[in-house]
């Protein structure tokens, strides 16, 4: 990138000048118009209505970061903002109507939220004309932030995830980039200052309002190093994990998926089709297939992180050519009645909000793609209480385990 000019000033920060914001009218009524888009569980349906009403589509925390970038923002040229982790699009179409930004680059781990950034767009076309060809969806990598110099951020849940990031920022960024990561307050940690000062030389927090706060980082350290992936053997298993940033559990064997994994041996010995239903990291997909030399095995997600994460352990295992990776989500992609059996170790939260939503729509998903007496194997901590439900999405449903903590069920597909 060349030296700031005149003609080419580097980004500032004083967020809060007028002549920065170009259209406020066309921010407000862009966010007061977004909304949460639900995807559709069913094949070929990649979205549905929208969800919860009560829910909300842009927060405090979307509002601070676009003020807080508001100089930066309107300062930055063609190609040279990226969006990283915009829920429902407040950021990245946000940073389109009221700064006049181009080119931006836009990375959404989980699929659901390319879905609803793609759907709030074409929504506002019709006021805002030009905002579904402003920006691009790109995996994180060097392709993603070569040369950015500015870089907005929903904070995310995990350290690693962040580490990932922040190291892929400072290797490919400008060397002027500053980036500005925002959070609610009490999800946000000094841990965070401390990730994000491994690879920037500035690091600083804004002032809290209404609950949320941004981190801004400048100064990226030369010659960073990517830490991700991380190849981990786990001896119990026998196998090899692979783990980006982002993936659930990292390169380890969570506790639920361990306590699974004892009863694989239980699992109908005819099923040759499976399915591994949110697969992370991939371990129960790499298991099954090692156990039956004859399965076909699909191992889906909707995590970015995860996908990668499951076919380098797919591969790091000698099984790629048997376990397919694909990112959709609750399993979206695959036809109905395609599958013999369902693994699944469903997540009880959402970002950092604890909700079974996802689980649920899990269990939908594994009704649909299951053939009649195809089999649901779930595990679940036991307090959650999931065999009513598993009963009315999948079929009859028995207890197979329990320990203190989870509980493994077997459902049967009607």
């Amino acid at each position: 990138m060349p030296s700031p000019t005149p003609d080419h000033p580097e980004p500032t920060l004083p967020s809060t000048r007028p002549e920065a914001l170009r259209d406020q009218a066309a921010l407000d009524r862009l966010l007061a118009g977004l909304e949460r888009f639900a995807p559709d569980d069913g094949p070929g349906h990649p979205r549905g209505g929208p969800a919860d009403p009560t829910l909300v589509a842009v927060d405090a925390t979307d509002r601070l970061l676009l003020d807080e970038a508001a100089g930066a923002l309107s300062s930055a040229g063609p190609g040279e903002v990226v969006v990283v982790d915009d829920r429902f699009g407040a950021l990245t179409l946000g940073a389109v109507a009221a700064y006049g930004c181009t080119g931006v680059r836009v990375h959404q781990d989980v699929v659901t939220g390319e879905v609803a950034l793609d759907q709030n767009a074409e929504n506002a076309e019709a006021y805002l004309p030009g905002l579904t060809d402003a920006y691009t969806h790109l995996p994180l990598g060097e392709d993603l932030l070569r040369g950015a110099r500015v870089v907005l951020v929903q904070l995310p849940r995990s350290l690693a995830a962040l580490r990932d990031l922040a190291e892929h920022v400072a290797r490919f960024a400008a060397p002027d980039v500053v980036v500005l990561a925002g959070g609610r307050t009490k999800h946000m940690t000094t841990a965070m200052n401390g990730v994000l000062a491994e690879s920037f030389t500035d690091v600083r927090a804004s002032l809290a309002r209404q609950k949320s706060r941004v981190l801004v980082a400048r100064g990226p350290r030369a010659g960073s190093e990517l830490t991700y992936p991380v190849t981990e053997h786990l001896t119990e298993l026998g196998l090899d994990v692979v783990a980006y940033g982002a993936a659930f559990a990292g390169a380890s064997l969570d506790l639920g998926t361990r306590f699974l994994l004892g009863f694989l041996d239980r699992v109908a010995p005819g099923a040759q089709d499976a399915v591994d239903l949110g697969c992370g990291t991939g371990l129960l997909a790499v298991s099954f297939a090692r156990a039956r030399p004859g399965a076909r095995v699909v191992a889906t997600d909707q995590s970015e992180a995860a996908v990668r994460s499951a076919r380098a352990t797919a591969d790091a295992n000698g099984l790629g050519d048997r376990v397919r990776v694909v990112r959709d989500d609750v399993g979206s992609s695959l036809a109905d009645r395609s599958a013999d059996v369902v693994l699944c170790n469903p997540p009880f939260h959402q970002g950092a909000a604890l909700s079974t939503d996802a689980a649920h729509r899990m269990f939908a998903a594994a009704g649909r793609v299951l053939r009649p007496g195809g089999e649901l194997w779930t595990v679940y901590n036991s307090h959650l209480r999931y065999r009513p439900a598993l009963e009315r999405a999948v079929g009859p449903t028995t207890q197979e385990g329990r320990d203190p903590r989870f509980t493994v069920t077997r459902s049967v597909a009607r």
